[in-house]
């Protein structure tokens, strides 16, 4: 498609919303908008390009293609978006020029570019980079834009890395799931077990630190307190709690008793500790945030956050970065003055002489790089609160509270030490007692009593021992001289790792560096491009549609609670045994990082032809990786599973039949087996013993049409089932319950024989309807429930 010499503008948004925050900037008639609503266009189906691909044949593997076809989409309601390609294709032919206004990112450009290479489009291409949709913002984008002649180029590279990520995905989810599934999967398992380049190394974090904390042998340690008393009348308890924790009982008793007779002088240090704000918020860290103040999912968070921004109060909230530019910094008064306009009760905190305080560098707020996008901050325009839902209003006066603290001095505490050096045979032993009280506030003013709350721990590490500390300390002087009144040992025990919580995932993959104890491997994963943001797995757009692929496919469950915790199954753990067993990389998550820093690559391309370049090369691997993990699952054997592991689903949660459990007592009776436990209470649990012990499965061949062989029934046809059978005075059989095909015959077998009954006619007109006509009637059923099961299947 060769653009006119028209002089005519097409503006490409990604959401009306955005559209019509910048149509108020242009009035123009040689300026067209057109608004996408997300992506337009979806991948096709191995199916729908050979017929042959359709069934899962571990043959036919690997499905490769150049590229990946596409065709028109579908919105949440199920229409088609080909009217909106087709008034976008109508619109590009009367422009000489296209603007993307999408979102900022891989994504936003994806959803533009994808469409203008669909629709064949060979003009100018510039990238309108909006950061935010306030004013202000607008009106440096389009600085920015008119600065910058090759905006489209660089973008197009942008977008060339997205739809490698989604080459990858694409046909590792394709041929990594029907090859595992066929190969590996044990009889057991049912569902496909599901194959990702991100999901898979994710879960690897997840497998490993379950491993760690099912194979934790807690330990006894020993920490020795030392109450001493001072000639002015002041008590205190001193401890020795090392961070090289005590093991030996002997030990500690040895330190108790040189304790238990000293006397000495106590050392007494009186200093001011400052508490600088905490970092801005990144998606990652506000969706951490959110989970474990308002037990929010991450998705849950991130809706909230793109409806803000949408409405021009937030920034870009996809983001990894936890700082803002330095270019910024003369924003930071009239932002706070807006904050301050809906925060009413936090105006005092700023007086109307001082000027925000500006913290830069690396431990501050302003840096020179903050990354593709800033941190996400609120705006100078403000919401009112009765036009916000609750949740909304709650996220953006968390934000905003954020930007306020991050603006205002440092909080003061006054601590105190006292200490006590003791001597002992194995050498001066430090006992301590401390005590801390807050002396200025500074930021913390903003939260109140909520400032304490701010803490977060490393995910996936044991819970750090808290210092003995004591909120009041009495008076003693330095070098005041005091004695033992007593000594004694206490006993704590050593505790596992704490699991990750669902608000936490996020920043684990993200921040893979915090979990890797390796010198080397921590540093792999620093980034030299931006130290700010290390290599990690995934993107912020997509990090939080992770762990709702690994829910689904029951490689793990959450616990109870506001940010519940995640446990990995026993089908999660085999799953990674399996992957780990045939293709080791895959289980990798530090390589996996390192190979998405590569493709990483691709987006910082300077030129269109380099990026191309960067792309191809990045396929060609994409392949070969490919055919080695093929080739590695080839040679390989299904894994085992007790049945009774298997979690239930959660579709499925139901009891078994009374003839499921009639058939699995009677079986488990003839071979001489134990009912696993829940095969009494659990469909899933029955069904899955019933498959491994009732006969052998149907073998794979090229002709299966799913991984699992046998496809059971749908709760229409079993219900049917079980009602003709109780109307014929029959009993259903109890392969019925779990297989398709016998149910089917039953069905077939029974539902157009008429009932009969002492004194009925066997022919002749009933209601006014002939036998024929009632048959007729009857017969529509089993057709019914099969065309329910073939929707559900699609």
């Amino acid at each position: 498609m060769s653009p006119p010499n028209s002089g005519r503008t097409l503006f490409f948004f990604e959401k009306p919303s955005a559209m019509r925050q910048l149509q108020r900037f242009f009035r123009s008639p040689d300026t067209i908008c057109v608004a996408a609503e997300g992506h337009l266009l979806s991948a096709q189906e191995p199916g729908s390009i050979r017929p042959e691909w359709k069934s899962w044949r571990f043959d036919a593997l690997p499905i490769v293609l150049p590229t990946i076809p596409v065709s028109c989409g579908t919105n949440r309601s199920g229409q088609s978006h080909e009217p909106k390609i087709a008034a976008i294709r109508q619109a590009l032919g009367g422009v000489e020029r296209v603007i993307i206004a999408t979102d900022p990112g891989r994504e936003g450009s994806m959803i533009a570019w994808e469409v203008l290479e669909h629709l064949g489009w060979r003009g100018r291409v510039d990238r309108l980079k909006l950061g935010a949709l306030d004013d202000v913002s607008i009106r440096r984008a389009f600085a920015a834009l008119a600065r910058e002649p090759g905006s489209g180029e660089r973008d197009y590279a942008a977008y060339l890395e997205a739809l490698c990520r989604q080459y990858e995905d694409y046909h590792l989810g394709l041929n990594g799931t029907r090859a595992i599934s066929l190969r590996l999967r044990p009889p057991a398992f049912r569902e496909p077990w599901r194959f990702g380049g991100v999901q898979t190394p994710t879960l690897a974090i997840l497998a490993d630190l379950e491993e760690r904390i099912r194979s934790f042998v807690p330990q006894d340690f020993f920490k020795v307190a030392l109450h001493v008393g001072t000639p002015s009348g002041a008590e205190l308890t001193l401890w020795h709690a090392p961070k090289e924790r005590i093991f030996d009982a002997a030990v500690a008793e040895t330190i108790r008793a040189a304790a238990a007779a000293w006397s000495g002088p106590l050392a007494v240090d009186l200093r001011d500790v400052r508490r600088a704000p905490p970092r801005l918020f990144s998606k990652d860290t506000l969706a951490r945030r959110c989970a474990k103040r308002f037990g929010w999912d991450p998705q849950h968070t991130a809706g909230l956050a793109q409806d803000l921004y949408d409405q021009g109060y937030l920034s870009y909230p996809r983001t990894e970065s936890e700082y803002l530019p330095e270019g910024q910094a003369a924003d930071a008064a009239t932002v706070i003055a807006a904050v301050t306009s809906v925060l009413t009760h936090l105006r005092s905190l700023i007086s109307q002489a001082d000027v925000p305080l500006i913290r830069r560098g690396a431990k501050g707020h302003y840096v020179k790089d903050p990354g593709e996008h800033h941190a996400i901050v609120p705006l100078r325009k403000v919401p009112e609160q009765s036009r916000l839902s609750a949740d909304q209003f709650r996220l953006w006066d968390l934000i905003a509270k954020a930007f306020l603290a991050a603006h205002l001095p440092d909080g003061i505490d006054a601590r105190t030490s006292v200490t006590a050096e003791v001597g002992t045979t194995l050498g001066s032993k430090r006992f301590v007692a401390s005590g801390s009280v807050i002396r200025v506030p500074g930021w913390r003013a903003v939260y109140g009593s909520e400032a304490e709350l701010e803490v977060d721990l490393v995910p996936g590490k044991a819970k750090r021992e808290a210092e003995a500390t004591s909120a009041r300390l009495p008076f003693v002087e330095d070098g005041e001289a005091a004695s033992a009144a007593s000594a004694e040992i206490a006993t704590a025990m050593t505790e596992p790792p704490r699991r990750i919580t669902r608000g936490e995932l996020p920043v684990v993959m993200g921040r893979l560096i915090d979990q890797v104890d390796d010198p080397a491997a921590k540093r792999a994963l620093e980034n030299p491009v931006n130290p700010n943001e290390p290599k990690g797995l995934g993107t912020a757009a997509t990090r939080d549609t992770i762990l709702p692929k690994l829910l689904k496919s029951r490689y793990i469950t959450l616990a109870n609670g506001k940010d519940p915790a995640i446990e990995v199954t026993e089908v999660g753990l085999a799953f990674i045994t399996a992957v780990r067993r045939v293709f080791p990389a895959y289980g990798d998550p530090v390589g996996r990082a390192m190979f998405e820093a590569e493709l990483a690559e691709i987006g910082r391309a300077a030129t269109r032809a380099e990026a191309v370049q960067r792309a191809n090369t990045f396929r060609q691997r994409t392949r070969a990786r490919l055919d080695e993990l093929i080739a590695a699952i080839s040679s390989s054997s299904a894994l085992s599973l007790d049945p009774s592991l298997i979690p239930p689903s959660q579709t499925d949660n139901r009891p078994p039949t009374s003839a499921m459990t009639s058939f699995a007592v009677s079986l488990a009776e003839r071979k001489g087996l134990k009912l696993p436990r829940g095969c009494k209470s659990s469909i899933s649990v029955c069904r899955a013993f019933l498959d491994t012990h009732a006969g052998p499965r149907a073998p794979q061949t090229d002709n299966a049409r799913q991984p699992g062989d046998r496809r059971i029934p749908s709760a229409a046809m079993l219900s049917y089932a079980r009602s003709l059978a109780e109307q014929r005075g029959l009993t259903c059989p109890p392969e019925a319950e779990t297989d398709f095909e016998a149910c089917r015959r039953f069905l077939d077998a029974h539902v157009s024989q008429p009932r009969q009954r002492t004194g009925e006619p066997s022919s002749g007109a009933t209601n006014g309807k002939t036998p024929a006509e009632r048959d007729k009637r009857r017969s529509r059923v089993p057709r019914m429930a099969r065309a329910a099961a073939a929707r559900r299947r699609a």
